[in-house]
């Protein structure tokens, strides 16, 4: 009898406490691949689908469950839509009470159109995305969570709850 191997992800590398991928503290997985490639992006190491490594989902699960201190994790890259079905197998396994944020070089729109269901079912299982193309011509460091001035920050409950009208996410008023 064969025992099934536990789901992995490729991923450049892990940030255990970034506090500038989403509010609060947050475990940001950088996943790796990325078709896009953007000029300027910042992450220019996670762009070959073949560099970084493998871990497995519940490596990630453990390293989330020993810091009582997260607020959630940030799904960015390289392109996470590129790994659409371990990064779900991810968010789905994630205790409860943890925000997602995904940063995706696609939009809404395109992820929503491209009627891939891991895609789709990712984008549904977040909090935030950050959508779009880094554009370095747009490139501000004045912007919160996002590169450059045609990416969105994007409230998927709200969006989710309003039938799909893209709903912007508001920071909390203190």
């Amino acid at each position: 009898m064969e025992c099934e191997a536990a789901p992995t992800l490729r991923i450049a590398g892990l940030a255990m406490d970034s506090v500038v991928d989403g509010p609060g503290l947050r475990l940001a997985v950088f996943t790796q691949g990325c078709p896009r490639q953007c000029p300027g992006c910042h992450n220019p190491e996670s762009h070959d689908p073949a560099g970084g490594y493998e871990i497995s989902i519940s490596k990630i699960i453990e390293k989330v469950k020993k810091n009582p201190l997260l607020a959630g994790i940030t799904l960015t890259g390289g392109e996470p839509m590129e790994r659409a079905a371990a990064c779900l197998s991810l968010v789905r396994a994630l205790p409860a009470g943890l925000t997602v944020w995904l940063y995706s070089g696609y939009t809404y729109e395109e992820i929503r159109e491209s009627g891939d269901a891991d895609r789709i079912g990712l984008m549904e299982s977040c909090d935030v995305l950050v959508d779009g193309r880094f554009d370095a011509v747009q490139r501000s460091l004045e912007l919160r969570y996002r590169g450059s001035g045609n990416q969105r920050v994007i409230d998927m409950k709200k969006t989710r709850a309003n039938g799909g009208l893209v709903t912007l996410w508001e920071a909390a008023e203190w």
